[in-house]
């Protein structure tokens, strides 16, 4: 779940400039999309309880179960792959390739997708920093439940995309969810495991093994936690 900087105000009790003060001052955890300044909710909670600070409304109440109605990660990674040395020119036809080939969708839903990918504000290139993005529909769409994909790309060569850390974006996690509420959830939980897990480091050194096995243990830890 991610909030906004007036969501993320309200919530902790105080102004918007106190937010962009955490930002600049305390790496408060954020993203910046086309950019609007979002906020990982998972991640503001643990940096606002370590300074002592709580919620003064339920924006950052205890987060729902992780990925629900959707396809396991693991399957939507398999079916989507991981493309190495990928040159910056072919990621939109890379993209459409995946699309042709989403699991349980039809072929009039397959076109539909391909038509949002090559408009020109089709895509969300959320970055994460680190020279990781997640790309994804920006308007997300109900395909059924297991018509998921996820995609990892490891590019040649970096992309003309804005770098929140001055890292040139060379990495995408590309995905496709099942639902509208799955597309939240997934979004909120890869920038997750992105921004604080060993996912990162697997993604720049591991082999396809240690990848799949670090994205299913990303939704085992979900399960785990809405289970507590």
């Amino acid at each position: 779940m991610f909030l906004n900087i007036i969501e993320l105000a309200q919530s902790l009790g105080v102004e918007e400039s106190e937010v962009e003060g955490w930002i600049r001052n305390d790496n408060l955890p954020h993203l910046l999309e086309r950019g609007r300044l979002l906020f990982d909710r998972a991640l503001v909670v643990d940096w606002a309880a370590s300074r002592g600070m709580a919620a003064k409304v339920g924006f950052l109440a205890p987060a729902q179960s992780k990925i629900s109605g959707g396809a396991r990660l693991e399957t939507m990674l398999r079916a989507g792959g991981i493309r190495r040395d990928v040159p910056a020119a072919g990621v939109p036809g890379i993209f459409a390739e995946i699309v042709t080939q989403l699991p349980g969708a039809t072929p009039p839903v397959r076109q539909m997708l391909q038509q949002r990918l090559r408009a020109s504000d089709g895509i969300s290139w959320a970055a994460v920093g680190g020279g990781l993005a997640l790309p994804h529909l920006r308007t997300p769409v109900a395909l059924g439940r297991d018509a998921g994909v996820l995609a990892i790309l490891l590019l040649r060569d970096p992309l003309a995309l804005p770098e929140p850390d001055e890292q040139p974006v060379t990495r995408l996690v590309f995905f496709v969810a099942p639902s509208p509420r799955a597309h939240l959830e997934l979004l909120a939980q890869l920038s997750t495991a992105l921004s604080v897990g060993g996912l990162r480091r697997l993604i720049e050194q591991g082999s396809d093994g240690e990848i799949f096995t670090a994205v299913a243990a990303v939704e085992n830890l979900g399960r785990k936690e809405s289970r507590e």
